[in-house]
């Protein structure tokens, strides 16, 4: 009997023109959580896809509890046990919980195929109960919360007797409270016998849940190591393949003249007076817990949803922005926190996206200049790095950091002043982290007045020249120099009604900042 459950050796995988896996090696115990990280394009989603039998490799060997195992497609990988969780879960919205978790292995009748509800509903119940959820079988997929959404995919997975559990950045949506809860229910399965692949960007799952970590850096295999064997600098440079020195390089520039002021600004159940203003060459942070208001403050300065109280003001001027393009027009861009969903027609081309804000500069009678399309495209894909091999390749075959920056592009093809950015790095790895702020950094530098909403303590701390701490819709406290810390960070975003509310709350604004 072999010590592993599952074992890759050798895995390649080419597609036309990229290597997606070189040689990789892999090794999963029984019972054990093993963390797999890389940067976007490491090759880590190849991988899932050739243990769940989506994409055959070129070259190596798969093997099973000692034996090689042929997997051709899903269902021999199912068959195996094998099953994977995907960040954005794929469901049915329309259909019920139990639908959902029996798809494609229904309970039926030997003679004539009839779907045995009552005893689906009865197992389903009886997996979610397993699993910590209150919620009916019956209730329709698309009514659930993303955390919930996800404990119906361990359930599916559960279903199907799966004893290896692929999770691929299922923390990314989650709340601190809802990440607890799906390490809970991890560390249950673990315990239970289950060996876990657990993937993440975010070194905090790790350290939470992994005993092992294995690095993939451009498609090859880097190492595999204990996490009390390797040091956290050590690993990052294992990732990325050189020390991150200056993870936050923040410019230094002397902040000019007054861009934007926003002057108690209210609306009904969102946010109420809320006042800040950011100068030419100056990041302010605007920061707090995760419902504190600061996404909906700034969709109503771009014009995405309106204000009913309060006023904004551009360059000294009272505006009333009616939406985003008019936004645009007067210098105000906005880089939407869901980049896939809000920032990017992923089934368009790389320059098409850059240039999408800017058609009509570049247009002529109605007719795309599409060699001046393609020049722009070309020179801003440059300019904020995009690794692609060429601005016609499809947004959605891009890392997501490198879509980000692709977002981030195409904001600058218009004449702004204002750049409001709203989770800029959320799900991107550390190494596009840091391209990512170095490209805020040089715009600052460039005189840009830069709003930069973010979760990240560090990320906030490290960045901003001001900060914006936000509660339940309210302004708490203006922070800038010496008085940005996490400390005053923190106090600023917790409620203070008890003592024991407050140490609740800490706790989850620490994870919640990252700290």
């Amino acid at each position: 009997m072999s010590e592993y459950v599952l074992e890759l050796r050798g895995i390649t995988k080419t597609f036309p023109g990229v290597k997606a896996l070189d040689q990789v090696n892999f090794q999963l115990k029984p019972g054990e959580i093993h963390a797999l990280m890389g940067e976007n394009g490491a090759g880590k989603s190849t991988f899932i896809k050739v243990i769940t039998g989506v994409h055959l490799p070129d070259e190596g060997e798969i093997y099973f509890n000692g034996q090689k195992a042929d997997i051709k497609n899903p269902k021999d990988a199912q068959k195996l046990g094998i099953a994977a969780i995907y960040q954005h879960v794929t469901c049915f919205p329309d259909l019920s919980v139990t639908e959902n978790i029996f798809m494609g292995h229904e309970k039926v009748t030997e003679r004539t195929r009839r779907i045995l509800w009552s005893d689906m509903h009865a197992e389903a119940k009886r997996l979610l109960t397993e699993l910590g959820a209150d919620f009916d079988p019956r209730t329709k997929m698309g009514a659930l919360s993303v955390a919930q959404q996800q404990i119906v995919e361990i359930a599916k997975a559960l279903s199907t007797e799966a004893r290896i559990i692929i999770m691929d950045e299922p923390t990314a949506a989650l709340t601190a409270r809802e990440s607890e809860e799906l390490y809970r229910i991890a560390e249950k399965l673990r315990d239970n016998g289950a060996s876990i692949i657990f993937i993440s960007h975010r070194f905090e799952d790790m350290y939470r849940l992994a005993s092992k970590v294995t690095v993939f850096r451009d498609a090859k295999y880097i190492g595999s190591w204990g996490i009390s064997d390797i040091s956290h600098d050590d690993l990052i440079v294992a990732m990325v393949g050189r020390e991150i020195t200056q993870l936050f390089p923040k410019k230094d520039t002397k902040p000019g003249e007054e861009l934007l002021r926003v002057d108690g600004l209210g609306k009904t159940g969102f946010f109420a007076d809320v006042s800040f203003s950011v100068r030419r060459g100056e990041i302010v942070g605007l920061t707090g817990l995760v419902g504190a208001g600061r996404t909906e403050v700034c969709q109503a300065i771009f014009g995405i949803t309106p204000y009913e109280t309060g006023q904004v003001f551009l360059k000294g001027k009272p505006i009333r922005i009616k939406n985003p393009l008019q936004a645009m027009e007067l210098g105000i861009g906005y880089l939407p926190e869901d980049r896939q969903k809000q920032g990017l027609v992923l089934e368009w081309g790389i320059g098409r996206n850059i240039t999408l804000s800017a058609l009509g500069k570049l247009s002529s009678r109605g007719w795309i200049q599409e060699r001046k399309e393609a020049e722009l495209a070309h020179s801003l894909a440059e300019k904020v790095q995009v690794k692609a091999r060429s601005i016609f390749d499809l947004a959605s075959s891009l890392s997501g950091g490198n879509q980000q920056k692709v977002v981030v592009a195409k904001l600058l093809t218009a004449d702004l002043d204002v750049i409001i950015l709203d989770e800029p790095t959320k799900g991107v790895d550390v190494g596009a982290k840091s391209a990512i702020y170095e490209i805020i950094g040089t715009l600052a530098a460039q005189g840009y007045g830069v709003v930069m909403i973010s979760s990240e303590m560090p990320e906030v701390i490290g960045m901003s020249d001001r900060v914006v701490v936000m509660r339940e819709g309210r302004v708490t406290a203006t922070l800038d120099g010496a008085t940005v810390t996490q400390e005053a960070i923190l106090a600023a975003a917790m409620a203070s009604s008890s003592t024991a509310e407050t140490a609740t709350i800490a706790g989850s604004a620490a994870e919640t900042f990252g700290s």
